[in-house]
């Protein structure tokens, strides 16, 4: 449970005694639950903070003194497109979160040249998994109608990532993955 930091410290512990040591780490957990913001209380909108930014943060750092031992290792954030832009979103503790997790991982770059840690975030739209699809099922006319025809395979979220773990120019770099379009870094120099 990445909401909890003894749980997250237990899973990078037992990373390391399975393996020794820890070389990668992908922080992919991610949800949100309603009721959302303003509607549901401090402590589940705070759950939402905890699992989206809180646990990939503490994981990061955790990993991160690892990876020292070693001499460098790959961190790879998954956020959300609910991070990008200004629109309203249903869910604004979820919106903020991965912002935050975008924007934290990007204040990371220094730490390749620092520790050789690469710190970079994948982005995707919707992605085609059984609880997505699920959802998308269960909705009304009016919310399916701004699903895309086409959402991303799960496999190519996972491209992204070894894209950014193979390569070890990239740091503190975010890739956006909309749906039906190619992937694409965020120009690093640019306010999005």
């Amino acid at each position: 449970d990445m909401r909890s930091a003894d749980e997250t410290a237990a899973m990078v512990a037992l990373a390391e005694r399975t393996f020794g040591r820890v070389d990668i780490l992908v922080n992919n957990a991610g949800w949100t639950d309603p009721p959302h913001f303003p509607e549901g209380s401090p402590a589940h909108w705070g759950a939402t903070l905890d699992l989206n930014l809180r646990g990939p943060m503490l994981a990061t750092q955790l990993a991160i003194r690892s990876m020292q031992r070693i001499g460098g290792g790959a961190v790879v954030n998954i956020s959300s497109v609910a991070g990008l832009g200004f629109r309203p979103h249903d869910s604004p503790e979820y919106a903020a979160a991965k912002a935050g997790l975008i924007r934290f991982t990007a204040t990371l770059a220094p730490l390749r040249e620092r520790l050789n840690v690469r710190v970079n975030c994948v982005v995707p739209h919707w992605i085609a998994t059984e609880h997505v699809k699920a959802a998308i099922a269960e909705m009304i006319p009016e919310e399916r109608a701004r699903v895309p025809e086409r959402l991303n395979d799960p496999e190519e979220i996972a491209d992204a990532v070894i894209e950014f773990i193979r390569d070890d120019d990239l740091a503190g770099r975010v890739m956006v993955c909309w749906c039906g379009e190619p992937r694409r870094l965020i120009d690093p120099e640019r306010a999005e």
